[in-house]
Parts: C-alpha cells; sequence; structure tokens
C-alpha cells in the first residue's frame, strides 16, 4: 500500500504545479476592436476547454491504469517471486548492456 500513498502524494504535486503554472500565465489583453474577433476568442477558448477537458480525461484514465499496473505487480510479486528475480535481473543485464555502448 506504501506504492499508493506514494503515487497518491506525486499526482497531488503534479496536480499543484499544473494549478500554479495555470495561474501565472498572463491573460491575453482585452481588444474591444471589434465583435467578430471576441467571438473568434470565445470559439477558441471553447475549444481550448474541450481539449482540456479531453486532457483531463485522458489523464484520469492513465492514473487509473497506473494504479491496476500497481495493484498487480504487488500481487504478481508476491505470487511468482522468483520470475519477478529473474525478470529484473534480465532488465538489469539488457540496462548493463545499452549502458556499456555508450
Amino acid at each position: 500500500m506504501t506504492a499508493d500513498a506514494v503515487l497518491s502524494r506525486e499526482l497531488k504535486a503534479l496536480h499543484e504545479e499544473l494549478s500554479t503554472s495555470r495561474r501565472e500565465r498572463p491573460s491575453p489583453p482585452a481588444d474591444h476592436t471589434s465583435v467578430s474577433e471576441d467571438k473568434a476568442a470565445r470559439a477558441g477558448q471553447l475549444e481550448d476547454s474541450a481539449e482540456e477537458e479531453q486532457l483531463k480525461g485522458e489523464l484520469r484514465e492513465f492514473v487509473k491504469a497506473i494504479t491496476e499496473f500497481v495493484d498487480e505487480a504487488e500481487k504478481n510479486v508476491s505470487a511468482h517471486p522468483t520470475a519477478s528475480v529473474v525478470g529484473a535481473l534480465v532488465v538489469g543485464i539488457l540496462i548493463g548492456r545499452l549502458l556499456g555502448r555508450r
């Protein structure tokens, strides 16, 4: 369960960083020269908000997938400890060979 706590702390930190960067982003200057420009700006904002909502949905799905992966990983490691050790050994060998070539 410690992995869930670490994951949730990291996600909260990322959320706070995102909120801070959004607040710090300068707002575009107001230009009241024509109504058509205002309509275009509003349409752009609607597109941005739709994109933001889509990104939020994708981020939620990503977080859910990571959480499920961590939960399953804990179960798999406890159910098959030998396979986990062998897998870690193979990954370590691959990383060593890739770094050794540079």
